[in-house]
């Protein structure tokens, strides 16, 4: 039993879980042969928690108790853009953290994103144990490449909530390349185009035989499929409010209705041409009950989504020049995520890459195949491949005057160490102050802050007389971890962390229901 590990794509949309077995990756299936599950979390008012495909049939009935795309919450603080926007279209009530993270209130209850999480987490491991027959702790789970230190460090809190010992957190992409190359003996440079439900990847990657060396990877955790479904849904609220006045975004179980109506008919035009969408009892007048009717083309959704489409082709043109590419030098392009199943995603992807896509990988299950082959990999300590990722983000320190300076640029190969030295500012100094960001903004405005680090424990001195040697180090997770050691006298300096989102190890382990 110790020896089983489980490799689980936690997305935004949906969650996939994997194993290896027979020497062969197989995806798992529930008791109900699905092998998708809906990232979606129920709360009953007598506490009874339901997910998957049983939550997001409630999403009509009762959208403000069923959370979905708590993805695109996890690691964000209250008062991020992405927050406010969330908090216009989710029918469920954000509030505001102790710690300035974003948490759900539901029936009163507040819960933080990685608990909500982990009740996904937690059936990923169920279906895995039910199919063994016996108890799973050992996984890998998968992230967007683009995901910054508070995301990774919220979704290692999900893990250890749902009882899963992380052995590593790999970026999506990777993981994908991994599933791509496996036992193929490749020699190629890919790029692994990654649009999912809530987040989009770029990544270019080099495969020799058993390695596999990321050379760049850029994206945006605020684009995905939800964005196409929104398109979709503001064209019926305006179809809707032309032909009747009314507007159906003042009603959330109205929005609940078009949001899956909108999916469903993006789903639809993966195979055809043309849809027709009908809403039974959207709203109502003095003359009852109405109903939406609209059609929708291939060629009208591929128009109202050019910008979304476009939006991403910048972030590819930004990963090809970080790894001193051009589309000519890419041999192959590697499709995941479901939004990519459309077909005008596909024309578009082929038309930017002068080449055909990669027709034989399922993008539904690709990324937890790959975390799967991972997974099996270490525990049975198994050198078949081998990873180099990169960290997707610059780490910087804030300086005086709203700017920061980097320690560790963007793209560079992880597990990385990087030290800087700090001096105090004035006479008598207790204590050495140290913010630090990720971004590629020199404003501290334009990056997103990880925390503020305080180091004392140094003797009280003149201004300039005490050095802290601080040592930024990023692990193969991607999470950054800090220390520091006061150069005179060679003793570790006390670290405080500060304004840090992340849980509390109190309230994790009360989450966790450990006990000692």
């Amino acid at each position: 039993m110790s020896d089983v590990a489980i490799g689980i794509d936690l997305g935004t949309s949906n969650t996939v879980v994997a194993i290896i077995e027979d020497g062969q990756p197989r995806v798992i299936p529930n008791e109900w042969g699905e092998i998708i599950h809906p990232s979606v979390v129920h709360f009953e008012r007598d506490g009874t928690v339901t997910v998957g495909s049983r939550a997001k049939k409630k999403l009509l009935l009762d959208p403000e108790s069923t959370v979905y795309s708590f993805k695109r919450l996890m690691g964000r603080y209250f008062f991020s853009d992405e927050v406010k926007k969330a908090r216009e279209v989710f029918p469920y009530r954000l509030v505001e953290g102790p710690n300035r993270d974003t948490r759900i209130e539901v029936h009163g209850k507040v819960y933080p994103v990685p608990e909500v999480a982990s009740h996904i987490l937690r059936e990923a491991k169920r279906i895995a144990e039910n199919y063994l027959g016996h108890p799973v702790t050992k996984a890998v789970v998968t992230v967007p490449a683009h995901f910054n230190d508070n995301q990774r460090q919220a979704t290692k809190d999900a893990c250890r909530i749902a009882g899963l010992d992380v052995l590593r957190i790999i970026n999506e992409p990777t993981a994908a390349a991994l599933a791509y190359g496996y036992d193929r003996q490749l020699n190629q440079r890919i790029a692994i185009y990654d649009l999912g439900g809530g987040t989009f990847d770029i990544t270019v990657l080099d495969i020799n035989e058993d390695v596999f060396e990321v050379r760049s990877t850029a994206g945006d955790t605020f684009l995905g499929g939800d964005d196409f479904d929104s398109r979709i849904m503001d064209y019926l609220i305006t179809a809707f409010h032309e032909q009747t006045g009314i507007d159906l975004r003042l009603d959330r179980t109205a929005m609940q209705k078009l949001k899956e109506h909108s999916e469903w008919a993006k789903i639809q035009l993966s195979d055809v041409d043309r849809i027709e969408i009908s809403v039974p009892d959207i709203a109502r007048d003095e003359e009852g009950s109405l109903t939406l009717s609209a059609l929708l083309t291939v060629k009208q959704l591929a128009q109202m989504t050019y910008d979304l489409v476009q939006r991403a082709f910048k972030v590819c043109d930004e990963a090809l020049q970080s790894a001193q590419a051009s589309v000519g030098d890419v041999d192959g392009v590697v499709l995941v995520g479901g939004q990519t199943r459309s077909r005008f995603i596909r024309s578009a992807v082929e038309a930017y890459f002068s080449q055909r896509v990669q027709s034989n990988i399922n993008p539904d299950e690709v990324v937890a195949v790959g975390a799967a082959i991972h997974a099996h990999q270490l525990v049975h300590r198994k050198r078949e491949a081998v990873l180099i990722d990169v960290t997707p983000l610059s780490l910087r320190v804030g300086t005086v005057g709203g700017y920061t300076d980097i320690v560790i640029p963007k793209n560079t190969p992880i597990p990385v160490e990087q030290a800087k030295t700090f001096v105090t500012a004035s006479d008598g100094q207790e204590k050495v102050r140290i913010r630090i960001y990720q971004g590629e903004d020199r404003e501290i405005a334009g990056n997103a802050m990880l925390g503020e680090f305080e180091f004392s424990g140094f003797r009280i001195a003149a201004r300039g007389e005490i050095e802290v040697v601080v040592t930024f180090d990023i692990d193969a997770n991607g999470i950054v971890n800090v220390s520091a050691v006061e150069r005179e006298s060679g003793i570790v300096a006390k670290t405080t962390v500060r304004l840090s989102q992340n849980l509390s190890e109190q309230e994790l382990r009360s989450l966790a229901g450990e006990t000692n």
